[in-house]
């Protein structure tokens, strides 16, 4: 599990080092505010990693937890279904 939802995590070419027999679970979505990520955003971001590591060894989730700190984070249920919601599209539009 790596997180990628923000531009301090870097490209994807930390990817290259994962040994062949792991399966990566990129944290595209962030968790910690209301911005809708898109399929279409989160779909290409998925291909970009795929020229480092093979695609059919990456996932995607959310970057963490939704209450990644003990007051938790500024994001409202409806957000929350929201992003998951856009997490499955997202396979379901990459993987089937």
């Amino acid at each position: 599990m790596l997180e990628y939802d923000d531009f301090r995590s870097g490209t994807f070419e930390a990817l290259r080092e994962i040994p062949e027999d792991k399966v990566v679970v990129l944290g595209l979505v962030t968790t910690k505010g209301s911005d809708q990520e898109t399929v279409e955003g989160l779909v290409s971001r998925v291909k970009k990693a795929s020229d480092h590591f093979p695609l059919d060894q990456l996932a995607i989730s959310t970057q963490c937890g939704f209450a990644s700190s003990v007051l938790g984070n500024d994001v409202s249920t409806e957000d929350q279904r929201l992003k998951l919601l856009t997490v499955a599209q997202t396979a379901q539009a990459i993987w089937g």
